[in-house]
Protein backbone atom coordinates (compact mmCIF):
# COMPACT_ATOMS: atom_id res chain seq x y z
CA UNK A 1 0.00 0.00 0.00
CA UNK A 2 1.10 3.77 -1.10
CA UNK A 3 1.02 5.94 1.96
CA UNK A 4 2.47 9.40 1.38
CA UNK A 5 1.31 12.60 2.63
CA UNK A 6 -0.86 13.11 -0.86
CA UNK A 7 -2.19 9.71 -0.90
CA UNK A 8 -3.67 9.41 2.98
CA UNK A 9 -6.61 11.45 2.24
CA UNK A 10 -7.82 9.37 -0.70
CA UNK A 11 -7.08 6.15 1.69
CA UNK A 12 -9.08 7.47 4.67
CA UNK A 13 -11.97 8.07 2.60
CA UNK A 14 -12.25 4.92 0.42
CA UNK A 15 -11.88 3.17 3.87
CA UNK A 16 -14.72 5.06 4.92
CA UNK A 17 -17.10 3.64 2.77
CA UNK A 18 -18.63 7.15 2.02
CA UNK A 19 -21.08 7.32 -0.74
CA UNK A 20 -18.68 9.02 -3.02
CA UNK A 21 -15.03 9.95 -2.15
CA UNK A 22 -14.43 12.68 -4.24
CA UNK A 23 -17.74 14.44 -2.35
CA UNK A 24 -15.86 14.15 0.90
CA UNK A 25 -12.51 15.21 -0.07
CA UNK A 26 -14.00 18.16 -1.93
CA UNK A 27 -16.24 18.89 1.42
CA UNK A 28 -12.99 18.50 3.50
CA UNK A 29 -10.88 21.08 1.04
CA UNK A 30 -14.17 22.94 1.13
CA UNK A 31 -14.28 23.44 5.01
CA UNK A 32 -10.47 23.57 5.16
CA UNK A 33 -10.33 26.93 2.30
CA UNK A 34 -13.11 28.47 4.33
CA UNK A 35 -11.44 28.45 7.73
CA UNK A 36 -8.18 29.30 6.45
CA UNK A 37 -9.83 32.44 4.55
CA UNK A 38 -11.28 34.08 8.02
CA UNK A 39 -7.54 32.88 9.85
CA UNK A 40 -4.19 33.21 8.48
CA UNK A 41 -4.82 34.38 5.23
CA UNK A 42 -6.62 37.58 6.52
CA UNK A 43 -3.52 39.77 6.90
CA UNK A 44 -1.06 37.18 4.14
CA UNK A 45 -0.78 40.02 1.25
CA UNK A 46 -0.41 37.27 -1.12
CA UNK A 47 -4.24 36.43 -0.35
CA UNK A 48 -5.36 39.37 0.18
CA UNK A 49 -4.16 40.33 -3.48
CA UNK A 50 -6.13 36.66 -4.70
CA UNK A 51 -9.19 37.73 -2.63
CA UNK A 52 -9.22 41.00 -4.10
CA UNK A 53 -9.12 40.17 -7.56
CA UNK A 54 -11.44 36.98 -7.63
CA UNK A 55 -14.02 37.60 -5.26
CA UNK A 56 -15.86 35.06 -3.32
CA UNK A 57 -18.88 33.51 -4.71
CA UNK A 58 -22.47 33.53 -3.05
CA UNK A 59 -21.85 30.23 -1.54
CA UNK A 60 -18.73 30.77 -0.38
CA UNK A 61 -19.83 33.74 1.44
CA UNK A 62 -22.87 31.80 3.22
CA UNK A 63 -20.15 29.66 4.28
CA UNK A 64 -18.11 32.31 5.89
CA UNK A 65 -20.75 34.06 7.50
CA UNK A 66 -21.46 30.79 9.29
CA UNK A 67 -17.50 31.13 10.83
CA UNK A 68 -19.20 34.36 12.70
CA UNK A 69 -15.80 35.90 12.19
CA UNK A 70 -17.52 39.22 10.65
CA UNK A 71 -14.63 41.58 11.37
CA UNK A 72 -11.93 39.05 8.85
CA UNK A 73 -15.62 38.65 6.62
CA UNK A 74 -15.85 42.24 6.47
CA UNK A 75 -11.74 42.94 5.81
CA UNK A 76 -12.21 40.85 2.91
CA UNK A 77 -15.29 42.19 1.23
CA UNK A 78 -14.38 45.72 1.66
CA UNK A 79 -10.98 45.09 -0.12
CA UNK A 80 -12.75 43.15 -3.12
CA UNK A 81 -15.36 46.39 -3.26
CA UNK A 82 -12.20 48.50 -3.53
CA UNK A 83 -10.90 46.61 -5.88
CA UNK A 84 -14.17 46.87 -8.17
CA UNK A 85 -15.45 50.15 -7.70
CA UNK A 86 -12.35 51.47 -10.47
CA UNK A 87 -13.63 49.07 -13.05
CA UNK A 88 -17.90 50.14 -12.23
CA UNK A 89 -16.57 53.87 -12.76
CA UNK A 90 -15.00 53.03 -15.79
CA UNK A 91 -17.77 51.19 -17.35
CA UNK A 92 -20.26 54.08 -15.87
CA UNK A 93 -18.05 56.61 -17.34
CA UNK A 94 -18.19 54.22 -21.24
CA UNK A 95 -22.20 54.27 -20.62
CA UNK A 96 -22.36 58.00 -20.39
CA UNK A 97 -19.88 58.41 -23.54
CA UNK A 98 -22.19 56.16 -25.22
CA UNK A 99 -25.44 58.37 -24.47
CA UNK A 100 -23.82 60.75 -26.11
CA UNK A 101 -23.33 59.44 -29.47
CA UNK A 102 -19.69 58.45 -28.72
CA UNK A 103 -19.41 53.98 -29.48
CA UNK A 104 -18.62 52.08 -26.87
CA UNK A 105 -15.25 49.51 -27.37
CA UNK A 106 -15.82 46.68 -29.23
CA UNK A 107 -14.68 43.71 -28.03
CA UNK A 108 -14.93 41.68 -31.35
CA UNK A 109 -16.63 40.89 -34.28
CA UNK A 110 -20.42 41.03 -34.47
CA UNK A 111 -20.07 41.86 -30.71
CA UNK A 112 -22.67 45.17 -29.57
CA UNK A 113 -21.96 47.59 -26.93
CA UNK A 114 -23.85 45.95 -24.42
CA UNK A 115 -22.62 42.80 -24.89
CA UNK A 116 -18.97 44.17 -24.13
CA UNK A 117 -20.70 46.00 -21.15
CA UNK A 118 -22.56 42.94 -20.15
CA UNK A 119 -19.74 40.81 -20.32
CA UNK A 120 -17.21 42.83 -18.54
CA UNK A 121 -19.78 43.11 -15.25
CA UNK A 122 -19.82 39.50 -15.39
CA UNK A 123 -16.16 38.74 -15.08
CA UNK A 124 -17.14 40.67 -12.00
CA UNK A 125 -19.01 38.05 -10.38
CA UNK A 126 -18.01 34.77 -11.79
CA UNK A 127 -14.84 33.89 -10.32
CA UNK A 128 -14.18 33.06 -6.41
CA UNK A 129 -10.79 32.42 -4.76
CA UNK A 130 -12.04 29.53 -2.50
CA UNK A 131 -14.19 27.42 -5.42
CA UNK A 132 -10.49 28.11 -7.20
CA UNK A 133 -8.52 26.89 -4.16
CA UNK A 134 -10.68 23.80 -4.00
CA UNK A 135 -10.68 23.57 -7.61
CA UNK A 136 -6.52 22.70 -7.47
CA UNK A 137 -6.69 20.61 -4.26
CA UNK A 138 -9.84 18.49 -6.62
CA UNK A 139 -7.30 18.33 -9.33
CA UNK A 140 -4.62 16.56 -7.42
CA UNK A 141 -6.90 14.04 -5.44
CA UNK A 142 -7.92 13.00 -9.51
CA UNK A 143 -4.45 12.74 -10.33
CA UNK A 144 -3.75 10.76 -7.12
CA UNK A 145 -6.26 8.29 -7.58
CA UNK A 146 -5.61 7.68 -10.92
CA UNK A 147 -1.68 7.00 -9.87
CA UNK A 148 -2.69 4.72 -6.95
CA UNK A 149 -5.31 2.94 -9.41
CA UNK A 150 -2.44 2.08 -11.56
CA UNK A 151 0.02 1.13 -9.24
CA UNK A 152 -1.94 -0.27 -5.96
CA UNK A 153 -3.40 -3.47 -6.26
CA UNK A 154 -4.82 -2.66 -2.66
CA UNK A 155 -6.36 0.25 -3.50
CA UNK A 156 -8.16 -0.92 -6.39
CA UNK A 157 -9.84 -3.76 -4.81
CA UNK A 158 -11.03 -1.42 -1.99
CA UNK A 159 -12.60 0.78 -5.13
CA UNK A 160 -14.42 -2.25 -6.67
CA UNK A 161 -15.54 -3.06 -3.40
CA UNK A 162 -16.69 0.56 -3.18
CA UNK A 163 -20.05 2.29 -4.06
CA UNK A 164 -18.63 4.01 -6.64
CA UNK A 165 -18.62 8.18 -7.27
CA UNK A 166 -21.65 10.41 -7.65
CA UNK A 167 -22.42 11.07 -11.12
CA UNK A 168 -20.64 14.33 -11.69
CA UNK A 169 -17.36 12.88 -10.28
CA UNK A 170 -17.57 9.82 -12.43
CA UNK A 171 -18.15 12.11 -15.30
CA UNK A 172 -15.05 14.04 -14.07
CA UNK A 173 -12.69 11.17 -13.28
CA UNK A 174 -13.26 9.95 -16.65
CA UNK A 175 -12.76 13.08 -17.67
CA UNK A 176 -9.17 12.99 -16.21
CA UNK A 177 -8.44 9.48 -17.22
CA UNK A 178 -8.76 10.36 -20.42
CA UNK A 179 -5.76 12.61 -20.52
CA UNK A 180 -3.87 10.42 -17.85
CA UNK A 181 -5.07 6.70 -19.09
CA UNK A 182 -5.03 5.13 -22.61
CA UNK A 183 -5.89 2.06 -24.62
CA UNK A 184 -7.73 -0.60 -22.23
CA UNK A 185 -6.98 1.26 -19.09
CA UNK A 186 -9.05 4.04 -20.14
CA UNK A 187 -12.09 1.04 -21.44
CA UNK A 188 -11.40 -0.70 -17.68
CA UNK A 189 -11.63 1.96 -15.43
CA UNK A 190 -14.81 3.36 -17.68
CA UNK A 191 -16.77 0.16 -17.13
CA UNK A 192 -15.76 -0.39 -13.37
CA UNK A 193 -17.07 3.24 -12.59
CA UNK A 194 -19.66 3.02 -14.60
CA UNK A 195 -20.87 -0.36 -12.98
CA UNK A 196 -20.55 0.83 -9.66
CA UNK A 197 -22.43 3.63 -10.47
CA UNK A 198 -25.28 1.45 -11.96
CA UNK A 199 -25.28 -0.63 -8.97
CA UNK A 200 -25.53 2.04 -6.77
CA UNK A 201 -28.01 4.08 -8.46
CA UNK A 202 -29.93 0.61 -8.71
CA UNK A 203 -30.03 0.14 -5.03
CA UNK A 204 -30.68 3.35 -4.06
CA UNK A 205 -33.65 4.13 -6.68
CA UNK A 206 -34.94 0.73 -5.12
CA UNK A 207 -34.69 2.20 -1.81
CA UNK A 208 -36.22 5.59 -3.26
CA UNK A 209 -39.19 3.51 -4.50
CA UNK A 210 -39.48 2.03 -1.27
CA UNK A 211 -39.90 5.28 0.90
CA UNK A 212 -42.73 6.40 -1.30
CA UNK A 213 -44.34 3.70 -1.16
CA UNK A 214 -44.46 3.73 2.75
CA UNK A 215 -46.70 6.89 2.53
CA UNK A 216 -50.00 4.46 1.48
CA UNK A 217 -51.86 3.82 4.21
CA UNK A 218 -51.72 -0.07 3.25
CA UNK A 219 -47.90 0.08 4.47
CA UNK A 220 -48.87 1.51 7.90
CA UNK A 221 -46.73 -0.23 10.51
CA UNK A 222 -43.80 -1.34 8.16
CA UNK A 223 -40.39 -0.78 8.92
CA UNK A 224 -38.73 1.82 7.11
CA UNK A 225 -35.51 0.17 6.87
CA UNK A 226 -33.03 2.31 4.96
CA UNK A 227 -34.98 4.51 2.71
CA UNK A 228 -35.43 6.97 5.14
CA UNK A 229 -33.18 8.79 3.98
CA UNK A 230 -33.23 7.50 0.41
CA UNK A 231 -34.26 10.83 -0.84
CA UNK A 232 -31.09 13.07 0.15
CA UNK A 233 -28.98 10.31 -0.95
CA UNK A 234 -29.89 9.34 -4.24
CA UNK A 235 -29.91 13.55 -4.86
CA UNK A 236 -26.68 13.21 -4.30
CA UNK A 237 -25.47 10.60 -6.20
CA UNK A 238 -27.20 12.51 -9.51
CA UNK A 239 -25.88 15.74 -8.63
CA UNK A 240 -23.10 15.36 -5.80
CA UNK A 241 -23.25 16.17 -2.74
CA UNK A 242 -20.04 18.02 -0.80
CA UNK A 243 -21.63 18.22 2.74
CA UNK A 244 -20.60 14.26 3.05
CA UNK A 245 -17.84 13.24 5.30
Amino acid sequence: MQYHLDTIPLWEVMQGHCQCPFCALQSQSERQEVQCALGEKVMEPASRIRFNELGICAKHHCQLLEQNNRLGHALLTDSHCRELLPKLDHLSGLVQKGRKGISLPWSGSGSSPMDTLLKQLEQCTVSCVICDSVNTHMDRYFHTFLHLWKTDVHFKTLWEASQGACMPHTIELLRKAKKSLHGSRQQELASSALALLKASMTREEEELAFFTQQFDYRNHGRPWGDSKNALERTVKRLRGGFDQE
